[in-house]
């Protein structure tokens, strides 16, 4: 073949061309939408909540908005199904032009909607339908837009210009920072909340309009017109993807081996991070978003780096290389973010002692992951409650039969039947005791967009090292996973894998985190989730995953 012949003679290290930039940007839009979307709702469902679930109270509510939220994740994989096997068979311009109009006007939509005290209960319903739309909608977009660039790549070049991909995502992380963070103090939180929470979903209207009109004027690629000039496209992309051991094999491994682990480090090093900032080490919101915003900056440039270097080791080497070098740094650097962020909170962690004494019979499971359990027991709402002060305790077992009770430094806390109230009560004897309380001087705090202090700056040096994992095991994973596949039944059999990966490995990880900090007191124990997951990918991917980079993605099979 022609680009089997080109690999042998050298790289195409030309510029890009004016329609490859343009290949690109109207592919990496959509990924700007989907993250930027995912931030917005995310950051802002509190007030979500408050708009829509007001007939609850407000832990309820909060729970809903989440719940509602967590729906798009489940039907991630249902949208790739759907849209990958329509871009398989009708081509990838017209199924991608098709998934950023659901993705773009189903965020716009959530900006019109009235909310319950004017609709009633349609509009949780609505808002409901709209998030798992725009879910739809976002399993079918990556994989296309993946898919598109890459089979526009010049011989060679494909983790580059793949990179770019990756890269919009963080700049959609980043866009709705600066969008919340300026609204904020334009507004003031009171305005912002009555009705500015709704301006950057109704903004986004903008974003979508030019994705649209770039994508209108883009050609189709040039694989698919080849595959389809020759017929020898798939008549059933769902069945030969997924009905036949030798493709199912093939997404198995990269899911196992290279998807689950990318998207552990990644939503570590982005969303677990910020919550652990703010709901941990009570960094204030403002704060933690301008902390994690710098990060970004400083560390976005990593995606072009690491794409390039796959190009010239492989893919294998730098995905399975971030993966393992997270896992083996997670807990010391999250260590320091804690003695640089909330020095008092971490002296108190490890000087002052903190202690839950029950009988272990009367103890269940306080594994939460989506926030809906409601705990009875007493030493399961003193453990609950505990974890959501950031009040670390060890557990003590008592005599079969006894009463559950609270230390704190030597003294007893009566445990209520409410969290919310043993919340308050903890906090109270934990700060008497020593625990730093909210507002503290001594916890990093910025009062502008650019910080002011050394201590800043060094929880954005830790922050951007995460960043930086993220786009090492991210930068390379769209080339990557096109170039597992034949041109047939590409689309369908990459967005599969990714989805499930980044959707249910990654998107489960903040409240899935923060339910194993619950279950045994230790703030840090929820690190052992990406900390397995990456370590096993690197494992799985060390001995099943093949290199990739040099494969010829225009042959019907080219495994």
């Amino acid at each position: 073949m022609a680009q089997a012949q080109a690999i042998q003679a050298g790289r195409d290290v030309r510029p890009m061309t004016k329609e490859e930039k343009k290949v690109i940007l109207a592919s990496s839009l959509g990924t700007v939408f989907e993250w930027y979307d995912f931030y917005l709702y995310g950051a802002l469902a509190v007030m979500i909540g408050a708009q829509f679930f007001s007939s609850f109270d407000q832990s309820t509510r909060n729970v809903f908005a989440l719940l509602a939220f967590a729906a798009g994740f489940l039907v991630r994989p249902f949208g790739a199904l759907f849209f990958g096997r329509l871009g398989d068979l009708i081509g990838r311009k017209q199924t991608f032009l098709v998934t950023i109009l659901i993705m773009g006007l189903s965020t716009f939509a959530v900006g019109l909607l009235p909310s319950y005290s004017t609709i009633g209960w349609v509009a949780p319903v609505i808002l409901i339908g709209l998030r798992m739309l725009q879910g739809l909608a976002l399993g079918g977009e990556y994989g296309g837009a993946a898919v598109y660039v890459a089979e526009h790549a010049p011989v060679g070049r494909r983790g580059f210009y793949t990179s770019w991909i990756q890269t919009t995502a963080t700049l959609g992380l980043l866009l709705s920072l600066v969008v919340i963070l300026s609204l904020r103090l334009y507004l003031g939180e009171k305005d912002f909340a009555d009705y500015g929470w709704r301006i950057p979903f109704l903004g986004s209207i903008f974003l979508l309009a030019v994705s649209v009109w770039i994508r209108l004027q883009m050609q189709e690629s040039p694989a698919f017109k080849k595959m389809k000039e020759e017929g020898t496209q798939s008549k059933a992309p769902l069945s030969e993807a997924f009905g036949q051991w030798k493709n199912l094999k093939v997404v198995i491994i990269a899911l196992l081996g290279l998807v689950a682990g990318q998207a552990v480090v990644w939503y570590t090093g982005q969303f677990y991070a910020l919550f652990f900032l703010q709901s941990i080490l009570k960094v204030d919101l403002f704060t933690a978003n301008v902390l994690v915003a710098w990060s970004l900056i400083l560390g976005t440039g990593g995606f072009i780096f690491f794409g390039s270097l796959s190009d010239k080791i492989g893919r294998k080497p730098v995905i399975l290389g971030g993966c393992l070098v997270a896992a083996l740094t997670f807990f010391p650097l999250f260590q320091a973010m804690t003695q640089v962020a909330n020095p008092k909170l971490d002296n108190a962690i490890k000087t002052i002692k903190v202690q839950v004494v029950a009988d272990p019979a009367t103890c269940g499971n306080v594994i939460d992951p989506v926030g809906i359990r409601t705990f009875t027991a007493a030493c399961d709402v003193a453990r609950v409650a505990l974890a959501r002060a950031a009040v670390k305790y060890d557990f003590t077992p008592a005599p079969a039969g006894s009463t559950a009770k609270v230390v704190v430094a030597g003294k007893d806390v009566a445990i209520a039947p409410a969290i919310p109230a043993n919340i308050a009560a903890f906090t109270a004897a934990a700060v008497e005791a020593g625990y730093p309380k909210a507002g503290d001087p001594s916890i990093v705090k910025v009062t502008g967009v650019i910080p002011a202090t050394t201590q800043a700056w060094s929880i954005v040096a830790i922050l951007t090292i995460l960043v930086l994992y993220v786009t090492a095991v991210y930068g390379p994973i769209a080339a990557a996973l096109v170039e597992f596949f034949p041109t047939r039944i590409r689309y369908t059999a990459m967005s599969l894998p990714y989805h499930i990966g980044n959707g249910w490995f990654g998107g489960f990880l903040p409240p899935t985190s923060f339910a194993m900090v619950a279950a045994t007191g230790d703030i840090y124990y929820g690190l052992w989730y990406p900390v397995v997951v990456a370590l096993g990918t690197f494992v799985i991917g060390l001995f099943f995953v093949k290199e990739t980079k040099d494969r010829d993605i225009y042959t019907v099979e080219n495994r």
